[in-house]
């Protein structure tokens, strides 16, 4: 059977040869930039975005890797080709872009010195798992607040991408100790929402789409494409601070993300939001998203999902 192909440091390899040295240091320090892009139909949508934002985080973070964009984008176009023709039509593909800050100068020595910021640069995909969220696209999901915060601003800019997630780790943990299934929603200090691992954080009241300021939050292609969406259907959109308690008093919450797009929010910690099952503007906003790349994507997630795990 072919195997899938991927991209690494200048190279287009067998997916399976795609290795990260021990001495990297996105392996010693967590300290790597990503993107991750998704295809429809097997087509990968807003690339150029993606890798806008991956430039972005390069420059926030200061990692010295060199990176082409030309090929970034070449190797996208090849491993979508090859890796496309090993799953089913109606699925699609996550497709992976990470860059990282060098080599460690302590396991290499003085004499590693002129190889030390190169880093590496990899780019592979994966079949989309729809059955890790099929369900929560009909049902909603459930987020809970934790006792773990976002990174200060100061040490980490929530608007560069990165894999430095350990917080993310041990919150979702946090969460799924009270409710199995959860997802954890983070605060600020003073009680500001912020987002989740997955993604950009949303409530609905009336037809006001209400989010966090940008200066709290990574800046999702997503979240760009939602604001493009709510304009078209006459939503208004506000980015303002949100509390635990606006939470409460909302019709609908919902995030977004690459893979999935937009999903629900029926319940937050114990209490349902609007009356328990996905509202209208949810209905809405996943129509016209669906409408906008050519897929039903809340269709493409439960078929998909019930061919993968039979």
């Amino acid at each position: 059977m072919p195997e899938p192909i991927a991209f690494l440091n200048g190279e287009i390899v067998p997916a399976s040869s795609a290795a990260v040295p021990v001495t990297d240091l996105s392996v010693v320090a967590g300290a790597s930039v990503t993107e991750m892009i998704r295809t429809f139909g097997h087509v990968p949508f807003r690339l150029g975005e993606h890798i806008d934002r991956l430039f972005g985080s390069l420059a926030l973070c200061g990692f010295p890797t060199e990176v082409a964009r030309e090929q970034l984008e070449d190797a996208v176009a090849e491993i979508v080709t090859h890796n496309s023709a090993l799953i089913p039509k109606n699925q699609d593909l996550g497709i992976i872009i990470f860059v990282s800050a060098g080599q460690n100068l302590t396991y290499l020595g003085a004499v590693g010195r002129d190889v030390a910021s190169q880093g590496t640069v990899c780019v592979h995909s994966f079949p989309l798992p729809f059955e890790l969220w099929a369900e929560k696209q009909s049902t909603g999901q459930i987020l809970a607040s934790v006792s773990i915060q976002p990174l200060p601003n100061d040490s980490v800019p929530p608007q560069a991408k990165h894999r430095n997630r350990l917080h993310w780790l041990r919150a979702d943990k946090e969460a799924r100790v009270r409710f199995p299934t959860a997802s954890s929603l983070l605060a600020t200090p003073d009680g500001y929402i912020t987002e989740t691992a997955a993604g950009n954080f949303y409530l609905v009241k009336d037809r006001t789409i209400h989010t966090p300021p940008a200066k709290l939050v990574l800046g999702g292609i997503s979240q760009m494409v939602m604001k493009e969406i709510a304009a078209h259907l006459e939503f208004d959109w506000q980015e303002s601070a949100i509390t635990f308690d606006d939470l409460a008093e909302a019709n609908e919450a919902m995030t977004s993300s690459t893979t999935c797009c937009l999903l629900p929010v029926t319940k937050f910690n114990d209490q349902m939001i609007g009356d328990g099952t996905p509202g209208p503007a949810f209905q809405e906003l996943i129509t016209a998203w669906s409408d906008l790349v050519g897929v039903d994507i809340v269709q493409q997630a439960a078929l998909a999902a019930q061919e993968r795990c039979g």
